[in-house]
């Protein structure tokens, strides 16, 4: 039995059984006949209670604070005195309708209106007689409904069966009170001296320790000796869960260590979550037993769980170790064991999303439809692991997106930029405070599927501290051979991401540990050419800051001619980062016009561009030095895509002496040294006279002096930036070049030659001079990329200044 609390209309105040005892009645049965005798009004005013049930003869003290019920309680006060009373069907609903409530309640009649202290009306009612809703006539300003009296059987209350079924509610009812403290004694009082039989049913009713829908059912049992079997059973269940309370009392009582204490909480927690409706531990346990019947994992991993799981059935909840064991079980169960999405074949509608997502790119695109194709024919294949490798901003991230829809797999983005503890890749020891698995095996329980597409982005930016190198844990993660048995410190299984589609990122090659590059297959994924980058502005860039600002493509349009001009004007880069920051600044003036509702002309203008950005700031005169000797254009390779650079010679009086400034490295001032010495020992057949070297001292300068350059690239161009500076003549115009010299005048082949070209083309070079050995690079790159362009392959040094030197010499040529 609860403890006789009664709980108010609008879940107020509760009131005590013992603080009041006119609130227990004892009936006598002429009482009852008396109240059953009387005639049931036709209509009533309806009264909803939101959390209890009145049974008839019972007395409850109810607070009402909705408007409806103290209106109702108002009036009828004044009136009869008499009130439909029902429950509701859920607590929750502040205006109940018909639909909300029970039909079938107990007609009551108010005995006190109290007011409260606190501006609340509380009411006594006491419940006469069972009747139900006929029809509902008004709902306003409070229910009123027409009723009809609910029949109720009466056994022969003289009859063995009955008057044993009373007795036995009587005999657990005391022993319920007698063995629950927090009972007063007044209730034993009161059923003892209980004379009606019905009343007594209903009294124990009203106080069992029921949600408010059981009591209602009881309620509408229209059979009295029905109803006083059920509650029998409820009173013996209650009856048998105070006495494993007590007797876990007892025992905790006898001789309490801490453990024992920490089992009885959990005992009491436990009875909690099953009152409150949670999962309790045995039904915890239930559920992961479940959750491992539908995992695919094989035998090895199943036999694995389930030690795990007889380990914490073994534990006791309350130490600190359960929580450790319980989400390492939970991780097991998370994990997308065997769990693979199903590849698309479809190569043409690969090909199709590739294009829709990146413009150009078509090394990569070639190479992921390769794969597709393969896969396609053998069903099963070890993923490789590309490296996409190439400057900021050009597509290298986004890619792995298009990737993954093209295949239908899950996508999945880890960043390692920065990332200097190998348990990040690992995960850590399960034993340890905080531990969790590695952020590879999160991002795979992430995903739901054992074969996503994993793009590692910035992979060269791995660093390596006191807690370990995470470039080597990465071996195992992208080493085929190695990564069908992928061990996670936490999880201490194996786990197969051979599946799995590594895609890497990175900018620069050479910060990635060699034995890592190795296990990948580099993609080159080089910037891109202006006709490239309007393209990308026009499909992608603009279209996306357009709908990034709440616009729509009729409030800005920008042409080619002017798309062309942000694009040579106000970036000098591989990728597009800047170009679209430029572009969002475009949208930005058109959003602010439409705000202030300003007048504007969406077409943009050249000139528009420029009042809206400003001057263009990347565009210079790259020739404005060819009328002095000792300037040469030269072609570098950066970690942000290619550019050119110059190289600046001038010779000043003195004892022969060569200065080097412009932050060059230490390949680049020895390339220098040897492009001096190549010269000196053929001077004459340079044409230049030997007895210069000890008169002049020559300086050589690559502007730019903060930005810190090396690289076996600039040889040909020092060495012909001096050849210019002693004989006088003038550099072609329009002419760049990049090889690196022996001591004998061989030229040499170099490195990124796209990303030079395209450079050049940025430039507005015409000609560009290289190694023989570099032909074969031209012919990788698309025929588009050369329009305008001509090429000289050379292998000595004196084809290099036949081609790069005039005949004519410089205005006010110095005499030597």
């Amino acid at each position: 039995m609860a403890r006789s609390k009664f709980i108010g209309v609008d879940n107020m105040s509760l009131q005590n059984i013992d603080q009041d005892s006119e609130l227990i009645p004892l009936l006598t049965p002429e009482d009852e006949k008396e109240m059953n005798d009387e005639e049931l009004p036709e209509t009533l005013p309806i009264l909803p209670l939101r959390n209890t049930v009145l049974f008839p003869g019972v007395v409850i003290p109810i607070t009402a604070g909705r408007d409806k019920s103290i209106h109702l309680i108002k009036d009828a006060n004044n009136g009869a005195k008499v009130i439909g009373v029902v429950s509701q069907k859920d607590e929750a609903v502040e205006n109940p309708e018909i639909k909300d409530i029970n039909t079938l309640g107990t007609v009551a009649r108010i005995l006190r209106v109290l007011q409260m202290p606190d501006g609340n009306t509380t009411v006594i009612i006491q419940g006469k007689k069972r009747f139900e809703i006929a029809e509902v006539l008004t709902e306003k300003p409070y229910m009123t409904a027409t009723v009809r009296e609910a029949s109720e059987t009466r056994p022969d209350e003289s009859g063995a069966e009955f008057t044993t079924i009373i007795d036995s509610v009587k005999e657990l009812a005391l022993q319920i009170i007698k063995d629950n403290p927090n009972i007063p004694s007044e209730a034993a009082f009161a059923i003892k001296n209980i004379q009606s039989n019905s009343f007594l049913i209903n009294f124990v009713c009203s106080n069992l320790n029921l949600p408010v829908s059981d009591k209602q059912e009881l309620l509408e049992l229209p059979d009295l000796q029905e109803r006083a079997l059920a509650t029998l059973k409820h009173l013996n269940t209650e009856l048998q869960k105070l006495e494993l309370r007590n007797e876990l009392h007892s025992k905790v009582r006898s001789d309490m260590d801490q453990q024992q204490r920490e089992y009885f909480l959990h005992q009491q927690m436990k009875t909690i979550q099953e009152e409150l409706g949670g999962l309790s531990y045995d039904e915890e346990i239930d559920e992961m037993e479940a959750r491992a019947k539908e995992k695919k994992w094989s035998e090895k991993v199943a036999e694995h769980f389930e030690k795990e799981l007889a380990k914490l059935q073994r534990m006791n909840p309350q130490v600190a170790e359960y929580s450790i064991q319980r989400n390492y079980l939970d991780l097991i169960l998370e994990l997308p064991w065997g769990e693979y999405s199903e590849d698309l074949f479809d190569l043409k509608r690969a090909e199709r999303i590739l294009d829709r997502d990146h413009y150009g790119l078509e090394d990569v695109k070639e190479r992921i439809i390769e794969y597709l194709a393969v896969l396609k024919l053998r069903q099963d294949m070890k993923s490789p692991i590309l490296c996409l490798y190439g400057p900021p901003g050009v597509g290298k991230t986004s890619l792995g997106k298009s990737v993954a829809e093209a295949l239908g797999r899950e996508y999945v983005r880890m960043s390692l930029g920065g990332l200097r503890d190998e348990a990040e890749i690992r995960g850590h020891r399960k034993t340890y405070i905080g531990a969790m698995p590695g952020r590879i095996l999160q991002n795979i329980k992430k995903a739901g599927t054992s074969n996503p597409v994993f793009v590692l982005d910035e992979i060269d930016k791995l660093s390596s501290s006191y807690q370990g190198d995470p470039s080597s844990a990465m071996l195992e993660v992208l080493d085929p051979e190695q990564n069908t048995d992928f061990h996670d410190n936490f999880l201490e299984l194996g786990y197969d991401l051979s599946k799995v589609m590594f895609i890497a990122t990175a900018n620069n090659l050479g910060n990635i540990q060699p034995a890592l590059l190795d296990r990948m297959e580099i993609i080159k994924v080089t910037g891109y050419t202006i006709e490239e980058k309007v393209e990308i502005a026009k499909r992608h860039l603009l279209p996306k800051q357009l709908g990034e600002h709440g616009l729509k493509s009729k409030d800005l349009k920008i042409g080619k001619r002017q798309m062309e001009k942000i694009v040579e004007g106000y970036t000098r880069e591989s990728g597009v980062r800047g170009l679209e920051k430029k572009i969002a600044k475009m949208v930005r003036y058109a959003a602010k016009n439409i705000a202030t509702e300003t007048a504007y002309d969406p077409k943009v203008s050249l000139d528009d561009v420029e009042s809206i950005l400003g001057p263009p700031r990347m565009e210079r005169d790259k020739y404005e030095n060819n009328d002095v000797a000792g300037v040469v254009t030269g072609l570098a390779w950066t970690s942000v895509g290619g550019d050119i650079l110059f190289i600046e010679s001038i010779l000043s009086k003195g004892k022969g002496n060569l200065n080097i400034t412009g932050n060059l490295g230490q390949v680049m001032k020895e390339s220098a040294t040897i492009a001096m010495e190549y010269i000196k020992s053929n001077a004459e057949e340079l044409g230049i006279d030997p007895e210069v070297f000890g008169k002049y001292n020559v300086h050589i300068h690559v502007p730019e002096g903060a930005t810190p350059k090396d690289g076996p690239s600039a040889g040909v161009t020092m060495l012909t930036s001096l050849v210019s500076l002693f004989t006088q003549r003038k550099v072609k115009k329009s002419l760049a070049m990049t090889g690196e010299i022996t001591l004998r005048g061989k030229v040499l082949p170099v490195g990124g030659i796209k990303e030079k070209i395209l450079a050049a083309k940025r430039a507005r070079i015409k000609e560009i001079i290289l190694c023989e050995d570099n032909r074969r690079d031209i012919l990788e790159i698309k025929a588009d990329y050369l329009k305008g362009l001509t090429f000289h392959y050379v292998t000595d040094m004196k084809e290099v200044i036949d081609l790069a030197l005039t005949q004519q010499k410089v205005k006010n040529a110095k005499k030597l």
